[in-house]
């Protein structure tokens, strides 16, 4: 089989192609799987999937990165999701970027998560968003924070709240910091909280300040206390 020319390999049916086994498809060259058709790569089962090395998958096209069904890109592994080019990775939409496992998901490079776009990672599901290391979401770019939900803001754990760089801390909209949990909230720095804007402070629930311990609240400076309204400062200190 890789002794076949890759305009032989590419005019294969997809009932062809489909119908091998996934260690032969795992022996075509790098060369003949760069080659298939987009209509091949939609064809190929989970199965076959799974069976691509990391050298087929780099060297796969944006275009065929492109054909690839939600139920092709579920079964992929955090090996063989690390081993995507950023460019590959951009042509995901944002439904084949939720399609992802969440070890799949565990598997992308911080090259990779600060690849992507404001317009995929809403696409994310809120499993996939608790999976991310802190390692990975600190290098998220601060657009792409900005763009995720409210109820993917939820889904973070204390830890990575608490690993947010500040700069991740301040483009956070007033929409999903109004959304973070009482726990959530009792996760920030105090270096964190310092960084917060006016316009962030004064958004802040009475419940969510109140759940600060003594040494957060002392985080806040003048100026943001000076932008909260008389029930967020009884909630702070009474």
């Amino acid at each position: 089989l890789a002794a076949m020319e890759t305009a032989d390999v590419a005019a294969l049916s997809t009932t062809q192609l489909r119908g091998l086994a996934s260690s032969q498809v795992a022996g075509l060259t790098t060369a003949q799987v760069a080659n298939l058709t987009t209509g091949q790569i939609a064809g190929l089962s989970s199965t076959q999937i799974v069976g691509l090395t990391t050298a087929q998958l780099a060297n796969l096209t944006t275009a065929q990165m492109a054909g690839f069904g939600t139920a092709q890109l579920n079964p992929l592994s955090s090996t063989q999701v690390a081993a995507l080019t950023t460019a590959q990775l951009g042509q995901l939409t944002s439904t084949q970027l939720g399609a992802l496992s969440t070890g799949g998901v565990k598997g992308l490079t911080t090259a990779q998560v600060v690849a992507l776009t404001t317009a995929q990672v809403p696409g994310m599901t809120t499993a996939q968003v608790a999976a991310l290391s802190t390692a990975q979401l600190s290098s998220m770019e601060t657009a792409d924070l900005a763009a995720l939900t409210t109820a993917q803001v939820r889904a973070f754990d204390t830890t990575q709240i608490n690993n947010l760089t500040t700069a991740q801390v301040v483009a956070l909209t007033t929409g999903q910091l109004v959304a973070l949990s009482t726990s959530q909230m009792a996760g920030l720095k105090t270096a964190q909280i310092a960084a917060l804007t006016t316009a962030q402070v004064a958004a802040l629930e009475t419940a969510d300040l109140a759940a600060l311990s003594s040494t957060q609240s002392a985080g806040f400076t003048t100026a943001q206390l000076a932008a909260m309204s008389s029930a967020q400062l009884n909630a702070l200190f009474v």
